[in-house]
């Protein structure tokens, strides 16, 4: 299946994560905060990323912004999550392709990555 790629400082939102596309059989990857998401994505070329918006050390828009500088980090489908309404998060942030707002329903995650997976494999 597919490596998907949680970036989330939330740690029972990324474990909710990872326990669910495991069981749907894809290989799910941790960070903690943008830095280290980058760190892995740099290394890893997963298929899709969960990247939530408010975090410490880089939140989810500076993500955003050097996954778009580099064009190395540019292929990766990122959904942003946040508790905060899309309108407003949208107005600091771009380069995503789906919004999860939290607090989500499980069955979210799950067609949101069939749906992207299989998109972007056709790609």
């Amino acid at each position: 299946m597919a490596t998907v790629l949680v970036i989330d400082d939330e740690f029972g939102i990324a474990e909710l994560i990872d326990a669910v596309l495991t069981d749907e059989g894809h290989r799910v990857i941790i960070a903690v905060d943008g830095k280290q998401g980058l760190e892995m994505l740099a290394k890893e070329q997963p298929d899709l990323m969960f990247l939530d918006y408010m975090m410490p050390v880089m939140n989810g828009a500076a993500v955003l912004r050097v996954m778009s500088e580099d064009t190395n980090l540019q292929g990766t489908p990122v959904v942003l999550m946040s508790s905060i309404p899309e309108a407003t998060v949208a107005e600091s942030c771009a380069g995503y392709i789906a919004f999860l707002r939290k607090p989500f329903k499980i069955s979210e995650v799950t067609s949101l990555t069939k749906h992207l997976i299989g998109k972007h494999a056709t790609c």
